[in-house]
């Protein structure tokens, strides 16, 4: 990722400071758009060629208490969907992770997650082509003390993939229990596939 942030940080010739940061940003909008999408796409991958029938996704883990499958991807999709139902609304744009959807179809049935999940790939590429990276949003959070945070549809955008990753790393553990092989980059952020020197999409920048 630094390197991506090293390439874009002198103004190219032929281009006035507003014309640069409008070029950047878009830059930056699209390398986010792809780790979401890919993130969202090892999911897809999951549901339609790894595992092989409904009950998988509804196994309790025996390390990670409560933990499903199901319920690992149904959360991590929320939070891409709570954001972008936000910002394609009228603004202020006010949001909340904690409103979520409990107990969806896409817990227990695989074809019901693949279909969100693409929903969820189809409406991020909609939507963050017509955003601005540093559109200003509010987040009411539960810490459990009750907090307004300032942010950007940018920063929050960066933190729906990382959120992902994080639970696909629980998903990887559920699937260990399972005795199913996942493959070798699921789970691993993005920052530590570029230390490893990693040929998996998120290991090496595209832009």
């Amino acid at each position: 990722m630094s390197d991506m942030v090293e390439q874009s940080s002198s103004k190219p010739d032929g281009l006035n400071e507003g014309e640069f940061r409008h070029t950047d940003e878009q830059t930056a909008l699209k390398q986010l758009l792809t780790v979401s999408t890919t993130v969202l796409s090892q999911a897809v991958d999951l549901v339609e060629n790894v595992l092989t029938s409904d009950d998988q996704l509804r196994v309790h883990s025996q390390y990670l208490p409560g933990s499903t499958i199901g319920k690992h991807l149904r959360h991590a999709r929320d939070h891409f969907v709570i954001l972008l139902d936000c910002i394609s609304a009228q603004p202020p744009y006010i949001f909340n992770y904690d409103v979520r959807s409990r107990n969806t179809p896409m817990e227990t049935s695989l074809q019901a997650a693949r279909e969100s999940l693409l929903q969820t790939i189809t409406q991020l590429e909609a939507v963050v082509s017509k955003a601005r990276l540093d559109e200003a949003m509010t987040l009411n959070a539960v810490t459990p003390y009750p907090q307004v945070l300032q942010t950007t549809f940018g920063r929050e955008l960066w933190f729906g993939a990382l959120h992902a990753v994080h639970h696909w790393s629980m998903v990887r553990v559920i699937a260990g229990e399972l005795n199913i092989k996942l493959e070798d980059s699921f789970g691993f952020a993005p920052s530590t596939l570029v230390y490893r020197g990693s040929d998996a999409p998120l290991g090496k920048a595209k832009f």
